[in-house]
């Protein structure tokens, strides 16, 4: 499986991540032609090596005409809550560490609302899915920024030259992650540094109350070096992106991004990302439930499977076997949703006569169902198809063949294969 693991021992902010990603690239130039292309108003990204304590990589430099502001956070990118009803007091000077640390002044008054973000990035010439994640990406932080200052979402302005240069960086990471492909993304526990930061509004705790609000339900850590390591735009990007948070999975590697932050820090300033092949894993979890029966007419025993089928288990059987002292009996199997286990052992012991039976939690393959339909020259058959790991089944279903056989009187194997063979044709078509 095509996997990307995600490094964030030195946290996380938008524009690392676009240049990890951007190393891993094969089409580097293509990449930055098109982000330069999209028109965004004055905006401009380049690719400059760097190197932090020994280790090269990528530093990606986001001008809005032609100023970089390298900070990314909880005021200079991001939303601050602007009063309707008063003029908007504190002038747009950052005196905070953001985006691992840099002093920033500017004299910009302009600001953004999100649906005006959300409004720009739907007219970017990118493919539709990258715009839809790029959006879900800001309406997170909107989102967290209001909870942070309290006010509806409609009340969050953003900084325009600081709006401007983080809709760059989302864009790219997203259609970086796009072009990439990965099958599956993990990422690890993201460390958020600690201490203090100060920002136009004063003095904030480490991590900022936004990128707090974002990280909820996310596994973070904090530790000796001080200061903001992860910005809201690298936490929200981490949060929409990861399927799974945690330890790197055992890969074969095909490639290593380095995304270079700005400060020196004691240790190395980057995000590192690994693009590789992990082995095919289980792609879910099932409960078994098993017990042996043997003093249940094969009457009762068939009743009772299909009451355990009304209550929610997803399959049940019996195999006949043979018990204590020589007994004819069966095994049931039952299986059900993890959640569901109780609820169904508890079902079991009311509808047979066990005293007893063994829970097994099990790791499961299994092709993702979908249902077609094709249209045959006696009608309509559905046809129920599976896909995944490589792999396609297909069958029609029973009831529809035989009842198209059955009305027109031609023969069950005479409308199967045929819609089998329209449905070839229909994939061989698109």
């Amino acid at each position: 499986m095509k996997t990307l693991y995600i490094e964030c021992s030195m946290g996380a902010a938008g524009d690392m991540l676009m240049s990890a990603l951007y190393e891993l690239l094969e089409d580097k130039q293509g990449f930055l032609d098109t982000m330069n292309g999209l028109g965004l108003p004055g905006v401009r990204i380049e690719a400059h090596p760097g190197k932090t304590c020994g280790i090269a990589g990528t530093h990606m430099a986001v001008t809005v005409y032609g100023e970089e502001e390298r900070e990314q956070g909880t005021d200079s990118r991001h939303g601050h809550y602007h009063e309707q009803d008063h003029e908007h007091s504190h002038h747009d000077e950052h005196d905070h560490h953001h985006e691992h640390g840099h002093h920033h002044e500017h004299g910009h008054h302009h600001h953004a609302a999100p649906g005006h973000i959300a409004d720009l990035i739907s007219h970017l010439e990118l493919p539709e899915e990258v715009k839809i994640h790029a959006r879900a990406v800001y309406d997170d932080i909107a989102a967290a920024e209001a909870k942070a200052h309290g006010c509806p979402v409609s009340d969050v302005h953003f900084h325009e030259v600081g709006a401007l240069d983080a809709v760059a960086d989302v864009t790219g990471v997203c259609y970086a992650m796009y072009l990439l492909g990965a099958e599956q993304i993990i990422v690890s526990p993201i460390h958020v540094g600690s201490g203090t930061v100060r920002c136009a509004h004063g003095v904030m705790p480490v991590p900022a109350p936004a990128t707090a609000n974002i990280l909820e339900g996310v596994p973070v850590y904090g530790g000796s070096i001080r200061g903001e390591l992860c910005t809201p735009t690298g936490a929200a990007l981490l949060k929409h992106f990861a399927d799974a948070f945690g330890p790197m999975p055992v890969m074969e590697t095909r490639g290593v991004g380095i995304g270079i932050g700005t400060k020196t820090f004691e240790q190395a300033n980057c995000v590192r990302v690994f693009l590789g092949d992990t082995a095919e894993k289980g792609n879910g979890e099932i409960t078994e439930l098993v017990c042996n029966i043997d003093d249940m007419t094969p009457e009762a025993l068939a009743y009772a499977c299909s009451r355990l089928l009304d209550h929610g288990a997803l399959d049940v059987y019996t195999v006949a076997g043979t018990m204590k002292k020589g007994r004819p009996g069966h095994v049931l199997t039952v299986l059900c949703r993890p959640e569901d286990e109780g609820k169904l052992a508890r079902h079991i012991l009311d509808e047979t006569t066990t005293n007893g039976l063994r829970a097994h939690r099990c790791g499961k393959y299994f092709l993702a169902p979908v249902t077609e339909r094709v249209q045959t020259r006696w009608g309509e058959v559905r046809i129920k198809a599976a896909e995944g790991f490589g792999v396609s089944h297909a069958k029609p279903e029973f009831e529809d063949v035989a009842d198209l056989a059955r009305k027109n009187r031609v023969s069950y194997r005479s409308v199967f294969e045929e819609a089998l063979q329209r449905r070839k044709r229909n994939r061989e078509e698109e």
